[in-house]
């Protein structure tokens, strides 16, 4: 469960409680998006090229990013609908990506995704580790 409930005490309120269980907010939202997506995609025998999959994968990625990134500096603030909203947004692209990359591996779009994420990712965890000390 710890996928779902990753959380310190100190960013308890970026979740869920159920019961005596914290669930992350973002994640509850993008993983069972994230698999009934890939659940239709392959029931419906998607394409596997779509023009739009580069674009498609960043344009919902990126909230999700730009949510978590900003959480880093204003750790109070954001909300657990907003977290759920972009989660939700994230699991489907990322279902579309590894929809096709479990049929062709690393596509463009999932090249992307990952690119996005280190170039946002990065830069916040060292600064924000700097900002720490």
């Amino acid at each position: 469960m710890f996928w779902l409930s990753h959380h310190r005490a100190g960013q308890l309120e970026r979740t869920y409680a159920v019961g005596s269980v914290h669930l992350c907010a973002r994640c509850i939202a993008t993983y069972p998006v994230l698999f009934a997506g890939m659940a239709v995609l392959f029931a419906v025998r998607a394409p596997l090229t779509w023009r739009f999959d580069v674009p498609f994968a960043v344009a919902l990625t990126l909230p999700a990013l730009a949510d978590w990134a900003l959480g880093q500096f204003r750790p109070a603030g954001g909300s657990n609908l907003r977290r759920s909203l972009t989660g939700a947004l994230l699991g489907v692209a990322l279902a579309r990506t590894l929809y096709v990359h479990v049929q062709r591996p690393l596509p463009p779009a999932l090249v992307a995704q990952l690119a996005l994420a280190l170039l946002v990712a990065m830069p916040v965890l060292v600064f924000a580790s700097w900002r720490a000390r």
